[in-house]
């Protein structure tokens, strides 16, 4: 059974360049250390990775590496190929379960918390917008949307999407790009008490409603297609 080679134990290709190296390297160190992550880790492919990012990351030490693996058998070379392909695969798949549980659920749910109760709110101010417990309450509402939508912001900044889920997150993107906009127009709203920016608030919160639907198609298609 012919070994794994340094390409085959970081999920990379052969032409694979030093950023991607420290990148594939990262995101296992990440999955697969101790400290980060108890449930995943194994202390046995964490040194088989230190050891192949050693060789890699220093141009020397892997030109050596490269002209010795040139050296294999066409049928090794083959196996190789398959191994690596199959491995790339299943990186690729770790990857998107990975952001689909760190970063698609998570803020799923917070921009349902946001978009969830504006009308509502909106009615219950309708009543008489001059009430101070009726615009403390809204102001409060707007507070609470606000660090939601800045929590969802940082959680989906914080990975870097995969290409198979770049569907979804082009419009997730632009759902929160809205729900930003539509919450500076309704915070705008108790300095003048113009309807023009509950209006326009309300109008943009429905725009990243249908941004939303299209990422949870987009989601739904993904489903159904790999898994």
């Amino acid at each position: 059974m012919v070994s794994p080679t340094h390409y085959d134990t970081l999920a990379i290709a052969p032409t694979a360049t030093l950023a991607e190296i420290k990148q594939a390297y990262r995101q296992l160190v990440r999955r697969i250390h101790p400290d980060n992550n108890r449930a995943t880790a194994d202390p046995d492919r964490l040194t088989q990775v230190n050891a192949a990012y050693e060789v890699l990351s220093d141009p020397r030490q892997r030109s050596v590496y490269d002209r010795r693996l040139h050296q294999t058998s066409p049928a090794a070379a083959a196996q190789q190929h398959h191994r690596q392909q199959r491995q790339q695969n299943q990186a690729s798949d770790q990857q998107l379960q990975d952001w689909l549980q760190q970063v698609y659920a998570p803020v799923e749910r917070l921009i349902d918390d946001i978009l969830a109760s504006l009308d509502a709110q909106i009615d219950d101010l309708a009543a008489d917008p001059f009430d101070d417990d009726l615009m403390l309450a809204f102001q409060t509402y707007l507070e609470d949307c606000r660090s939601d939508w800045q929590t969802a912001q940082r959680q989906f900044c914080a990975y870097p999407n995969p290409k198979h889920a770049a569907g979804i997150a082009v419009h997730l993107y632009y759902c929160l790009d809205r729900i930003g906009d539509g919450l500076d127009e309704l915070e705008a709203f108790p300095f003048n008490y113009s309807d023009q920016h509950l209006h326009a608030g309300q109008e943009l919160f429905r725009i990243a409603d249908s941004l939303r639907r299209e990422a949870q198609s987009a989601f739904g298609d993904l489903m159904g297609a790999r898994f």
